[in-house]
């Protein structure tokens, strides 16, 4: 079964473009296209169950892709968002992921990372390029902690820091239980382990409060 995407983007040439590298895979179809975040939102409030997946772009007119994303939030629109964009900005990455979005990749990626993206993202797991990792590690320095009222976590197990380091590096469960020679169950049931500890809800947020609270050094190679 393919999996149903819906394109947002101002730019009619990238939609038109990503519309046809998509279509070379046997996996996914584009459904519907939006020129902004406005236009999306008008749309999915009446099809969102025609979509599986939304790949956003941020920078957008009349509705950027944070505030679509917020929307989205607010109107308990469930589709889950994949962003691509051409801005590496780690500020907006943030803000996207805290207001909901499940991956973000740029948009000089390979369409074979891109595919694997949007797969993994529908299956219900975060996509963050590996490349934009490392540095999104430095630009949390200094930001004002979404976690900052929450209680001190459970403390995790070592086998349990060594997965949060591989999540934090982008990679999947399959990619983790292949890596630590553990099956893909074995694995989603220490991510859920993990999620809970930290007291949040997906694998996004479980990276993002690990290194706000020193779980994942700045400075350590992924």
């Amino acid at each position: 079964m393919k999996h149903r995407v819906m394109l947002v983007d101002d730019q009619k040439l990238i939609r038109q473009g990503l519309a046809k590298l998509l279509s070379l895979s046997a996996h996914l179809d584009v459904v519907e296209e939006a020129a902004d975040g406005a236009e999306a939102l008008t749309w999915l409030q009446s099809h969102a169950s025609r979509v599986d997946i939304v790949l956003l772009d941020l920078r957008m007119p009349k509705m950027n892709g944070i505030e679509l994303l917020q929307a989205m939030r607010e109107r308990n629109i469930q589709v889950p968002v994949l962003i691509l964009t051409t801005f590496d900005d780690h500020t907006m990455l943030i803000e996207a992921l805290k207001a909901g979005a499940k991956g973000y990749l740029l948009k000089d990626v390979e369409l074979e990372t891109l595919v694997s993206g949007i797969e993994r993202v529908v299956a219900g797991e975060s996509m963050i390029q590996p490349t934009i990792t490392t540095s999104l590690l430095n630009s949390l320095k200094g930001l004002h902690s979404e976690f900052a009222a929450f209680e001190k976590p459970e403390e995790l197990s070592t086998k349990e820091l060594e997965i949060l380091r591989l999540m934090a590096a982008g990679c999947s469960n399959r990619e983790i239980a292949e890596v630590l020679f553990k099956s893909e169950g074995t694995v989603k049931n220490q991510v859920s382990s993990i999620m809970a500890k930290l007291g949040v809800r997906d694998r996004t947020r479980a990276v993002l409060r690990a290194i706000e609270i020193g779980l994942i050094g700045f400075n350590q190679e992924l």
